[in-house]
């Protein structure tokens, strides 16, 4: 994106400010976390696209080289043999603009995701290792 255009208000306004290339990518990386998480809203949190449930329960975001995908630590640890081909951090994943998206693996790691958050009656929210 470009530091001189203002900040997205809806992840639409997000996604339209990239070249078609990553627009395509972001588009579908959006499709199949909303199938994955049909219960979260959508909103924008730190400047890019955040689906939310009971909290932040991912976000991506468009940068040069790769999309940034963010499920969180958990989801990284759980998953972390399927994502030796990537580079990850403690709670991100760079998906390369060179390698088709493995939106299966990120359908995963978003029910994994869903399924780890519950908010108790009373109690905030907690995550549980299935």
């Amino acid at each position: 994106m470009n530091p001189a255009r203002p900040q997205p208000t809806t992840v639409d306004e997000y996604i339209a400010a990239f070249p078609p290339d990553v627009r395509d990518r972001l588009a579908s990386l959006r499709r199949t976390v909303k199938a994955a998480a049909p219960g979260a809203s959508e909103k924008i949190s730190y400047g890019i696209p955040t689906f939310w449930l009971n909290g932040n329960l991912v976000h991506f975001a468009a940068f040069t080289n790769h999309v940034g995908f963010y499920p969180g630590p958990e989801a990284i640890a759980a998953f972390g043999e399927a994502l030796r081909s990537y580079r990850t951090s403690k709670g991100a994943i760079r998906l390369p603009h060179d390698r088709p998206l493995p939106l299966a693996l990120v359908d995963a790691m978003v029910r994994f995701c869903v399924d780890g958050r519950q908010a108790p009656p009373g109690k905030g929210l907690e995550w549980r290792r299935p």
